[in-house]
């Protein structure tokens, strides 16, 4: 009992940290920013509220960048491995429902025996990761500004395997997680100067960076086989 109320506190103290990093990200009070402090005060304290609210963000479907945010603010640039570390190891729990759903949606047909939506989902995002590679998919996806979990579910619908889609998520994840620690790191000086929190060239860049990545892949997977058949 004693352990199960421990974790029941610690669990509740990383959905305060990631409220906390919410609330001083939107309005930027000083009254959740000095309440970060008090958990950043001590690092163990703080790091286990931080892997407690990795472990029920993809209940709350709240962003992973969010962590990254919380990392940099409670350990600064230090702790950018940790920060990239859970946003790689929040995105298994989806990640394995839906894999654990894809025979279910594979094997699922329209009322006229065809191919059914999520059935026709998976087979072109099949074609897709074999067209590209499933590393190179997984990480130019993360690249797009898109939700985090709606990649994982795709990549999983896909067949990606479980090595492929964590080496993607790492290298796709990464800029967003040295912008979220960036962000912590200077979570302070924001709120006090009232300053963006990100640049929206940075996100632009990014997406430039990923639809390049995927722009091949998608044209040989979608738009040459059309042209194929119709000449």
């Amino acid at each position: 009992m004693n352990r199960r109320s421990a974790l029941g506190r610690y669990a509740v103290a990383g959905v305060v940290v990631a409220a906390l990093a919410a609330v001083a990200l939107a309005v930027s009070p000083e009254a959740a920013l000095s309440r970060l402090r008090w958990l950043a005060g001590d690092p163990v304290r703080f790091g286990v509220a931080v892997v407690a609210l990795a472990a029920v963000r993809p209940l709350l479907a709240w962003p992973t960048t969010l962590l990254a945010v919380a990392v940099g603010f409670g350990f600064g640039w230090v702790g950018t491995p940790f920060a990239l570390a859970l946003v790689v190891g929040t995105s298994l729990p989806p990640y394995a429902l839906a894999r654990a759903g894809r025979l279910r949606l594979r094997g699922d047909s329209g009322t006229d025996g065809e191919p059914g939506v999520a059935d026709r989902f998976c087979r072109a995002g099949e074609r897709f990761a074999a067209a590209s590679g499933s590393v190179r998919a997984v990480a130019g996806t993360r690249l797009l500004p898109l939700p985090s979990d709606a990649v994982t579910v795709g990549a999983a619908a896909a067949g990606v395997e479980i090595r492929p889609f964590l080496t993607g998520t790492a290298l796709g994840e990464l800029p967003w997680v040295l912008c979220g620690v960036a962000v912590g790191v200077s979570l302070d000086r924001l709120a006090a100067s009232g300053g963006s929190l990100v640049d929206p060239t940075v996100i632009l860049g990014m997406a430039a960076v990923g639809a390049l990545v995927l722009a091949g892949p998608l044209y040989r997977t979608f738009v040459r086989p059309e042209s194929t058949a119709s000449a």
